[in-house]
């Protein structure tokens, strides 16, 4: 079974009490559930990840690139507009990966426009709430049968 990992950054560990205006009331918890049970349908192994560190973000991306991982779908929040070491570690990555935002990061803060990944991602999606998370593994999927033709 392919497998892709989910990457949560900084502070998604409080979604649900964080701004619900903005990011609804469902939990990480409940967002990984859905994504695990999207995976088994799409015959994908789903695993998560979630850190307010940046180094442990990075530590877990590099074990990416020497483990068995088929894609990569990241939601690194605030570290999305200026992590550069994030980003050194993801552009090491040989499989795919996807950027992937709840909120639409276009239509706030002049700061949240710009991403560092952007460049190097096969795709981004924002702007959909955990709907975002789903479409993210529909695209891995597609990616990764397409790189085993």
């Amino acid at each position: 079974m392919k497998k892709v990992l989910m990457l949560h950054g900084i502070n998604h560990n409080m979604f649900g009490k964080r701004d619900p205006k903005m990011y609804g009331t469902i939990t990480l918890d409940e967002i990984n559930k859905n994504m695990t049970e999207l995976g088994e349908e799409l015959e994908l192994e789903v695993e998560t990840f979630q850190t307010n560190h940046e180094g442990e973000m990075v530590e877990r991306i590099h074990q990416c690139y020497q483990g068995k991982v088929d894609a990569v779908i990241i939601n690194a929040g605030a570290w999305t507009h200026y992590s550069y070491g994030i980003r050194d570690a993801l552009a090491i990555l040989e499989v795919p990966f996807i950027e992937i935002h709840m909120s639409n990061i276009h239509a706030r803060e002049s700061f949240r426009h710009h991403s560092v990944f952007a460049d190097i991602a096969h795709g981004q999606i924002s702007g959909f709430g955990v709907d975002s998370y789903l479409l993210a593994l529909r695209a891995a999927k597609t990616l990764i049968d397409e790189r085993n033709v």
